[in-house]
């Protein structure tokens, strides 16, 4: 049943193509912010067929098989929690995450490079701790100087960030699509206004 399920579906115009489910854990938090954890429609009706998760929001359109109607789902829950990744790995990306999108040195959030803080030519190594988003203007300007000479100074000091932050700093930036069925589970942990 595993492998014929996918192909029992009758493939619909590309527009469904576009249904991507948010896909959260068993304590209904996305298992990922950025990237947002989504998977395709079809991985979400055969996930919800093969009882792995619970739908708990569709879309209006349906997909058909010679015998079975279903709503597309637009957000499921896994029924096993899924122990999220203590340790965050040293990628570009989780860089410039860590960073916010933008240079440490003037702010700007444009063609961003990483820059060594303490070049490499005099020592400094590649980590979490020595190592920071910037824009190419910035990594010329500096080059391999030190912050002292080449007259810059950081926006915070680099370090390495924990799992739970960098998914905290991913739900700040949000994909450009967000449907609707998604809201009530992005933000529903977070602190309200008090005004």
């Amino acid at each position: 049943m595993d492998g014929d399920f996918r192909t029992e579906f009758v493939r619909e115009p590309g527009a469904l193509k576009n249904h991507p489910a948010l896909v959260l854990n068993a304590d209904y938090r996305p298992l990922s912010y950025y990237p947002l954890s989504l998977w395709p429609w079809q991985d979400a009706v055969k996930a919800a067929w093969l009882d792995r998760v619970a739908i708990v929001a569709e879309y209006d359109e349906v997909v058909r098989s010679p015998s079975t109607e279903i709503r597309i789902p637009s957000v499921v829950v896994l029924k096993d929690y899924v122990k999220p990744q203590k340790r965050v790995a040293f990628t570009r990306f989780n860089l410039f995450l860590r960073d916010e999108f933008c240079c440490q040195y003037c702010g700007a959030t444009g063609d961003l490079t990483f820059d060594h803080v303490v070049p490499r030519a005099a020592g400094g190594i590649t980590s979490w701790e020595n190592v920071v988003a910037a824009c190419s203007k910035c990594n010329l300007k500096k080059g391999s100087k030190s912050l002292h000479r080449a007259g810059m100074s950081l926006r915070k000091p680099p370090r390495r960030p924990s799992a739970e932050e960098l998914r905290n700093m991913g739900r700040k930036f949000p994909p450009n699509h967000l449907h609707h069925s998604w809201m009530d589970y992005l933000y529903w942990d977070s602190e309200l206004d008090q005004t």
